[in-house]
């Protein structure tokens, strides 16, 4: 890249900046000098003290003058973290460096503030985003600083200590991964074994005993097509996300993974978090969430429970959403690039939007629940509470039943669905029977929304497939400010919320007693969240990603990415060094 710093043809000046969880945002007012110069042309990258370009910003032009430059952290364009470095911001064009982001003196004081740390591994780490200016120049050009620390003591250690940790830390790392080094050499004697097996797949959840939900859905629509006789169908279905397994569930896993040009999975899977996949195999996720409020993956980074730097996500050849304009959403959770989440619709909804079906588990629903039969059917389907499975809570004391089951009457019933992972049961007395029944222990949720006339929930994703019903739903988030502290949300909670947004029970029972629901959200919602509401999604799935039928369009968006990001990699800025 050619200098030309002194020729002053374009002043760069960063008069703002903000997070939005994992991205930064910086406001930019740009003067093109030369005036041969087109805003459109200008590319900012993130260079570092070694001359080389490890991040592209993406721009949104604010007006005539004003720029907003915009980067992932998680993933600035290339599926990885951002590298561990000091940073300066370029303006450039093709083959010139045109100007360094300057930083207002107004907001200097503030640049503190703009830093940011982001915990992981169990807050044993963390990954730090820090923003000054440079000393010793004239101007103020910013200088942004990332690194990933690791906690250590702040005691002053005796020598026996040193000696003692230098000794007994190598030992213990090496104990720790020995396990998965063993792993890792089977895993790639049996790719070298199966090295000329075709067409052979799996559909693989680390979750549960059983597959289930997208996977499942095409699973049988393969069968129903007649492509498991084209292709070698293998199948691995453990509890590993939060049950142990043994050494031979995991040799056959690990067997069959080398076997596979394709897997696919439902959520993540701790295998991929430290066995890195051989090249030829792509891995598929097609995670059961439609698209609720509660941020995942690297959407929470910094809060417990997040991913590591490199994870599971971070193999993910693509992933599905049910529309282009939710697919950020996703991306922002596994941290890879926009373009690869497909908007193929969600699988597990062919069955939910048949008509046929539909008909048939109504008719059952009502044998299975005759209390429904003739009223208004209320569901009330909240997340859980708590960390994580084994501490999965729902706090039954915020119902108030007496007051709901008097409003009642004889116009509604009330189905109570907590999460799966919510062990204990609705704290239902007998007297309340006839207006209130406990359908935990109901396997799909989806068919339930056939019979609801009304759904009550909170942060759930559940309000994905229940929008397509075209009925009301209410939001009791009696805890959004805990909730958002403890999960984070990724887009604003009440602007999102296809619904009446309520606080506290006795705001909940007033819009009840009103019929105050806002409605007119559900239709936003449906609208902006769904490309194909039809029972297509597991043919899109097979079409477009198994049968290698991506719609050119987003090929093209890819194949662009890829390209700008290789030829930043090649991009020399060491003519800095010799200005």
């Amino acid at each position: 890249m050619k200098n030309c710093l002194e020729e002053q043809r374009v002043k760069a000046t960063i008069i703002g900046m903000e997070w939005e969880r994992v991205t930064v945002h910086m406001e930019v007012q740009l003067e093109l000098v030369d005036e041969q110069l087109e805003k459109d042309s200008l590319i900012y990258y993130a260079v570092n003290g070694l001359y080389k370009a490890k991040a592209m910003f993406k721009v949104v032009y604010l007006d005539d003058n004003r720029v907003k430059l915009s980067m992932n952290i998680t993933n600035p364009g290339d599926c990885q973290c951002l590298r561990m470095g000091t940073y300066s911001i370029l303006v450039c064009d093709n083959g010139r460096i045109l100007a360094k982001c300057m930083v207002d003196p107004a907001i200097v004081p503030f640049m503190e503030d703009y830093s940011r740390s982001f915990l992981h591994n169990n807050r044993t780490k963390a990954f730090v985003v820090s923003f000054s200016v440079a000393k010793d120049e004239d101007e103020l050009p910013l200088v942004m600083y990332s690194m990933d620390a690791t906690k250590s003591s702040v005691d002053l250690q005796t020598n026996r200590e040193i000696v003692k940790e230098a000794l007994e830390e190598p030992m213990v790392l090496i104990k720790k991964n020995m396990g998965r080094i063993r792993w890792k050499f089977l895993y790639h004697r049996y790719v070298k074994k199966y090295r000329k097996v075709k067409k052979t797949i799996m559909f693989m959840t680390e979750q549960s005993k059983t597959l289930g939900g997208n996977l499942q859905a095409v699973y049988d629509r393969m069968v129903k097509r007649g492509l498991d006789k084209e292709y070698t169908i293998l199948v691995s279905a453990r509890p590993a996300s939060y049950e142990t397994q043994t050494r031979k569930s995991t040799k056959q896993l690990i067997r069959k993974m080398a076997q596979c040009s394709m897997i696919f999975i439902d959520d993540h899977a701790p295998i991929f978090d430290w066995l890195e996949l051989n090249p030829r195999t792509k891995l598929i996720q097609l995670w059961h969430a439609g698209a609720g409020f509660k941020s995942s993956g690297y959407s929470r980074w910094g809060h417990l429970g997040c991913p590591a730097p490199v994870s599971c996500h971070r193999q993910y050849k693509y992933g599905i959403a049910g529309s282009r304009n939710i697919g950020k959403f996703f991306s922002e959770v596994f941290g890879i690039n926009d373009e690869q989440i497909l908007p193929t619709g969600m699988p597990r909804m062919d069955e939910y939007l048949d008509k046929d079906y539909r008909v048939k588990r109504t008719e059952e629903l009502y044998q299975q629940y005759p209390l429904c039969k003739g009223k208004k059917v209320i569901l009330f389907a909240p997340t859980y509470r708590g960390k994580n499975r084994a501490t999965a809570y729902y706090p039954y004391e915020r119902i108030d039943f007496k007051r709901l089951y008097d409003f009642c009457g004889d116009e509604y019933v009330v189905l109570f669905k907590m999460h799966p992972w919510v062990a204990f049961p609705v704290p239902i007395e007998e007297s309340m029977k006839d207006r209130f029944a406990d359908v935990n222990t109901f396997p799909n949720i989806n068919d339930l929304f056939y019979i609801t006339d009304l759904l009550i929930t909170d942060y759930s994703s559940n309000i994905f497939e229940y929008s397509l019903m075209r009925k009301p739903m209410m939001f009791y988030a009696f805890d959004k400010i805990q909730y958002s502290f403890s999960r984070g949300f990724h887009r604003d909670y009440e602007e999102a919320a296809p619904g009446k947004v309520c606080y506290d029970f006795e705001e909940l029972m007033q819009a009840l007693e009103k019929k105050d629901f806002e409605y007119e959200k559900v239709e936003e919602y449906v609208e902006k969240h769904f490309d194909y509401i039809d029972s297509g999604a597991s043919d899109r799935v097979i079409d477009w990603i198994l049968l290698g039928n991506v719609p050119q369009d987003i090929k093209a968006e890819i194949s662009k990415n890829a390209k700008a990001i290789k030829r930043m990699r090649k991009l020399d800025f060491s003519e800095l060094k010799e200005g």
